[in-house]
């Protein structure tokens, strides 16, 4: 009998970590909740990676998680925002891995694929999905709805490796 496999995707940020939990039962997603963990603008770099990291840590104690999903950083022009986040996708790794759970990293346009068919489309196209994929999601932020899509992509994938597998005898 299969048990329901409990996910955490995450969508990392300095200013705003979205957080999104679903539940995976062989095909069927069940939304469980979503949030936002949100930095104070104005305190230092160090202090708000501990805000993102105490938030992060809370949000796993009460969701109990079996497994994260992170998605990748994408380098931009501004070399100092991309070193930024690249410290909160840092965060957004070592909490779950602090808890235990195995981590695994998406590329945005495999979040996109997985959600919506194809590599590119805009962040409406996700969100639309994802309330179709899981009609009861609730999500605050644009960053919640893309941790919730993150998670759904975990799911699509961690299923199809399992597959691959079990065809092995593994």
């Amino acid at each position: 009998m299969q048990q329901a496999i409990r996910i955490i995707g995450i969508d990392p940020g300095l200013r705003r970590t979205g957080w999104g939990v679903v539940e995976a039962l062989g095909n069927t997603l069940t939304f469980i909740a979503a949030g936002t963990v949100h930095s104070d603008g104005k305190a230092g770099l160090a202090e708000r990676l501990r805000q993102l990291h105490d938030g992060l840590a809370e949000i796993i104690r009460d969701q109990t998680p079996h497994e994260a999903a992170v998605e990748q950083t994408f380098v931009n022009r501004d070399a100092t925002a991309t070193l930024k986040l690249g410290q909160a996708r840092g965060i957004a790794m070592l909490v779950p891995a602090l808890a235990g759970l195995s981590v695994a990293e998406y590329a945005p346009n495999s979040v996109k694929k997985s959600v919506i068919g194809v590599g590119h489309g805009d962040k409406k196209q996700i969100h639309m999905m994802v309330k179709v994929l899981m009609p009861k999601a609730r999500f605050d932020t644009d960053d919640a709805a893309d941790a919730l899509a993150i998670a759904v992509c975990h799911a699509h994938h961690r299923q199809s490796v399992q597959s691959r597998l079990a065809a092995l005898g593994a």
